[in-house]
C-alpha cells in the first residue's frame, strides 16, 4: 500500500469513528464523512435539526496535498485529531497545521508546508 493510500484510509478510519458518538443533546443531529479521494480531500460534517433550526457544520477538513502531507484545514472540537494520526504512525513532519498563519506553522512543531 503507499503513503497516499494509508494515509487515505487513515483518515476516513478517524472521521468515521469520531462520527459514531453520538451527543446526547443534540437528538436530531447526524454526521456524513464526505471522502474525496481522487482529489484526497475530507471532511467530517454535522447536520439536523436544533429547536427547530436546521444546522449544518464542517466539524474536520483534512486534505493530502500534492506533496503528500496532511493538512489540517479546520478542526471545530476541543479534540485533537493530529494525535489520533499521530498514534497511528503519522509522523508530525507529515502534518501540517493548516489552521495556523504561514508565519506560525515553524512553532508548532508540525511541518510548515
Amino acid at each position: 500500500m503507499d503513503k497516499i493510500t494509508k494515509y487515505q484510509n487513515l483518515i476516513i478510519q478517524i472521521l468515521e469513528e469520531y462520527a459514531s458518538v453520538k451527543p446526547a443533546n443534540l437528538e436530531e443531529q447526524e454526521y456524513q464523512v464526505i471522502a474525496d479521494t481522487k482529489r484526497n480531500h475530507y471532511e467530517l460534517v454535522s447536520m439536523g435539526r436544533h429547536k427547530n433550526a436546521f444546522f449544518h457544520n464542517t466539524v474536520f477538513h483534512l486534505d493530502i496535498k500534492d506533496t503528500g502531507k496532511i493538512w489540517l484545514q479546520v478542526n471545530n472540537t476541543d479534540w485533537d485529531i493530529t494525535e489520533a494520526l499521530i498514534e497511528n504512525g503519522i509522523s508530525k513532519q507529515e502534518i501540517v497545521l493548516g489552521t495556523l498563519s504561514p508565519n506560525l506553522r515553524k512553532f508548532s512543531g508540525y511541518a510548515v508546508a
